[in-house]
């Protein structure tokens, strides 16, 4: 399976995929450009619900995409990423960025993170995770990791550059541990890249 993206050690700063064949959903399909696949998730946080990516990137003051894949409703390292995004947020929205947090739990559970923290982003539930898995977000531990999102699947921050309206991938952080997430600053780093293009 084609990987969206690089490790920790050399993160991709422009970085295209192979074009997916599988569909995240019966209503998701690959959007053209490197083939990154669509999706409508259901969301919780700010913004429309469902939020579909298809959607935001077509809006024409969004140039950018930050999806956050997190671990699991548990996971204490993805609840303060979250909340240290949300707190420099306005200076993703200078960038015209939106930050959408993708979290592998039913909507119930998920918008329990957002009654706690108040996110200015959304922040979208993926109950089978078939949107996480459709990004490659890796798990470790083989069968024992598939069973408990918290025990086997790693954090991975993607950014996505949408000026031509069509998704592509554009910076992509792989953790190999589950504290292992990018700087805030390295985020922001990569979609004031895409002003330089």
């Amino acid at each position: 399976m084609a990987r969206f993206g690089a490790s920790r050690a050399k993160p991709t700063w422009r970085y295209a995929a192979s074009r997916r064949t599988s569909h995240v959903s019966d209503t998701s399909t690959p959007l053209r450009g490197d083939g990154v696949p669509n999706f409508e998730l259901p969301n919780v946080g700010a913004g429309p619900d469902p939020f579909s990516l298809a959607a935001a990137a077509s809006d024409s003051d969004t140039d950018a995409v930050v999806l956050l894949f997190q671990r699991d409703y548990h996971c204490g390292n993805c609840r303060k990423q979250v909340q240290a995004i949300a707190d420099r947020y306005d200076e993703f929205e200078a960038l015209n960025a939106a930050v959408v947090s993708v979290l592998p739990e039913p909507a119930d559970r998920t918008s329990e993170w957002q009654d706690s923290y108040d996110l200015p982003f959304a922040l979208l539930a993926d109950p089978t995770a078939e949107v996480s898995d459709a990004y490659d977000q890796p798990v470790r531990f083989g069968v024992l990791g598939s069973l408990h999102d918290l025990v086997g699947r790693m954090p991975v921050a993607m950014v996505l550059d949408v000026r031509s309206g069509e998704p592509v991938v554009a910076y992509t952080y792989e953790g190999r541990l589950p504290a292992d997430r990018p700087e805030i600053d390295d985020l922001l780093e990569a979609i004031r890249a895409l002003r330089t293009d």
